[in-house]
């Protein structure tokens, strides 16, 4: 006779890690920082994404960024973030993402890790932890928080701490499955999440030029974009449930 707790354990699913950049949203149309004709084209970062670009000219900073909120509302998920949030039936899936659009929420997926926050919600520009949800695609001058101070929005400006960094660590460093999906590895403290996978974690990397370098073990490299990507990906995925 089966017992209940031996039917919980053969029902456990493998936890399967998934860190995502800008490549996998390039697919739905929204333009990335690193394309030369992208959005941020003709801006300088520290113009528009740093605390001190907030202090010097707040006024800039609100409409850059209400302009981004506007192209990811008219976006939607693609079918890798579909895919992604598919995968929920067959293994316990951990998004990590870059990205700071909502379209992994929109796709369905239940458990999302935003390192750079997301545009959709603003943030007291006192307290990073005050959050709000956005309605529609503008935070207006006069925008206030609790605190009476004026809303900006919620996302990870370069010079900033990353506070989720260590949560998305402690998901890497207990996957049974890992993988990386149109992220360059280039930027810093996400690129390093890799180090914490254990070796003997199968590291599945989709993106038209792969980014590892280092002589990291047990990775399948599928060079293409996230949704080809996938498709291709899961045949071999689906041999680990």
């Amino acid at each position: 006779m089966i017992t209940r707790r031996f039917q919980n354990l053969i029902s456990m699913k493998k936890k399967l890690v998934v860190l995502t950049g800008a490549g996998i949203s390039a697919e739905s149309g929204i333009q990335t920082f690193r394309d030369s004709d992208g959005l941020w084209a003709g801006y300088d970062i520290n113009d528009v994404a740093t605390p001190e670009a907030w202090k010097r000219n707040p006024d800039l900073v609100q409409e850059f960024y209400n302009q981004r909120r506007k192209q990811v509302i008219e976006a939607g998920p693609n079918a890798a973030h579909k895919q992604l949030a598919a995968l929920e039936e067959f293994f316990d899936v951990i998004i990590v993402t870059q990205n700071i659009d909502d379209l992994h929420e929109r796709a369905g997926s239940g458990n999302i890790i935003h390192l750079h926050g997301v545009i959709t919600r603003s943030q007291s520009d006192v307290d990073s932890a005050l959050t709000y949800p956005i309605i529609g695609w503008e935070v207006k001058k006069g925008d206030l928080c609790a605190y009476g101070q004026q809303l900006r929005p919620h996302v990870v400006w370069f010079g900033e701490d990353v506070p989720m960094i260590q949560n998305a660590a402690a998901a890497c460093s207990e996957a049974d499955i890992f993988m990386v999906i149109g992220t360059s590895l280039a930027v810093y403290p996400a690129a390093g999440l890799l180090d914490f996978v254990p070796d003997v974690v199968p590291k599945f990397i989709i993106d038209p030029k792969i980014p590892v370098t280092r002589a990291y073990k047990n990775i399948i490299k599928i060079e293409e974009k996230a949704t080809t990507g996938l498709f291709t990906a899961y045949p071999m995925l689906i041999e680990y449930v």
